[in-house]
């Protein structure tokens, strides 16, 4: 879910990829947020950039 949010994606196409509500999306950004002491998207997509995590497709099952 954060690597979507961090490649760009809004809310409701975040919500589609793993065919989650747009809610969803809503209360983990608010988790995530809250645990890596950022306030923003653009701050969440900085993050996630500097750990590498954005860009890289995942090979990993669909439930992860």
């Amino acid at each position: 879910m954060a690597r979507a949010i961090g490649e760009g994606l809004t809310n409701i196409e975040a919500a589609t990829t793993p065919f989650v509500s747009r809610k969803t999306v809503e209360a983990h950004l608010t988790r995530f947020y809250r645990k890596l002491g950022i306030r923003s998207r653009s701050e969440l997509a900085r993050y996630l950039a500097r750990a590498n995590l954005v860009g890289q497709r995942d090979t990993r099952s669909a439930r992860t």
